[in-house]
């Protein structure tokens, strides 16, 4: 008898030594000496999600595990220009002609945007937008149709007063905020102090994002930013973001002064920030709209990026616009 009792607490000792082994250890947010979470590190943006969900997918907000498989097979192979029209919703058959180089007058995309950790997908998600729950922005208001007609009729930037913000090294349209995925070089990087977080884009014509979270109140609503004025605080282990006061040239994915942007970014692992923005506008869409993105861990540094106006790419562009004129 008291073999077989010798014999059970050993096995039962073996059995639960080896769910200890094998048993997955639990994350736990490293802290700075105050006790916020520790977000600072260097991140990546980069996915091949689009922020609108296409056509294609329109009652899907998920893919499958075979299509999330075959795009990512078709985006990183050799040859491909990974920022063809249209390629995430296009139809099977159009999908291989539309990642192909077709332009020989531009940049090769498939070598200079190539990277050494394959650019994917954020999520199995369709869109990086999740509400509204069709995956696209809300309809716009009469005064932002109004707009973007306007818009739609200066397309030709004939003239060196009209190019677009970011050619002039003004503004990035990703920059925002809120922060998209860029076409390339998406690299973050964030500091922290007791009072203060900072935001360092690499492709970046704004200063970097210097967030104030100790509760000063915003600045006064006549001094305006092109990037707004961001105030941040913690609710628990997330750091919550909100950003007003735009100018009213900036028209970030379209919006007016009147642009409000609430951020959070919550680390949820070692080598993950989840990035969820809410964006209302009342001048431009008919309801606020909500994106989420994953901010994932990334080696190596921030190359500095240098943007200057006026270069030759400006003197040929419209070179060329007089040529077609004529």
């Amino acid at each position: 008898m008291t073999r077989m009792l010798l014999a059970i607490v050993v096995a039962t000792s073996v059995s639960i030594g080896m769910q200890a082994q094998t048993a997955p250890r639990q994350w736990t947010v490293r802290r700075l000496p105050d006790g916020r979470p520790d977000l600072q590190a260097i991140w990546t943006t980069q996915t091949y999600t689009p922020l609108e969900r296409p056509d294609r997918y329109a009652n899907q907000e998920f893919l499958t595990e075979s299509e999330v498989a075959a795009l990512t097979r078709l985006l990183t192979q050799p040859g491909v220009n990974p920022l063809g029209r249209g390629v995430f919703g296009a139809s099977d058959q159009d999908r291989q002609q539309q990642t192909a180089q077709n332009d020989p007058t531009h940049y090769d995309n498939a070598l200079w945007l190539a990277t050494t950790r394959p650019k994917a997908l954020s999520s199995r998600r369709t869109s990086l937008i999740v509400d509204p729950p069709n995956g696209k922005l809300p309809p716009l208001t009469a005064e932002g149709q109004a707009r973007a007609a306007v818009r739609r009729e200066a397309v030709n930037f004939d003239s060196h007063e009209n190019r677009p913000l970011q050619e002039r090294c003004v503004l990035w349209t990703h920059e925002g905020p809120p922060m998209l995925p860029p076409a390339y070089n998406d690299i973050l990087r964030i500091f922290q102090t007791s009072a203060h977080v900072a935001i360092v884009r690499e492709v970046s014509t704004n200063l970097p994002r210097i967030i104030p979270t100790d509760g000063r109140p915003h600045t006064p609503e006549r001094m305006r930013q092109w990037a707004g004025r961001s105030s941040g605080r913690w609710d628990g282990d997330t750091l919550v973001v909100e950003t007003k006061h735009y100018n009213d040239k900036a028209a970030i994915q379209g919006a007016t002064d009147r642009l409000h942007v609430m951020e959070r970014f919550t680390r949820v692992s070692e080598d993950q920030i989840v990035y969820r923005f809410t964006v209302t506008d009342p001048a431009t869409w008919t309801a606020p709209w909500t994106a989420e993105l994953p901010m994932l861990l990334t080696e190596g540094h921030p190359y500095e990026y240098a943007c200057h106006e006026g270069n030759q790419g400006v003197a040929n562009i419209l070179r060329g616009a007089r040529v077609e004129g004529r």
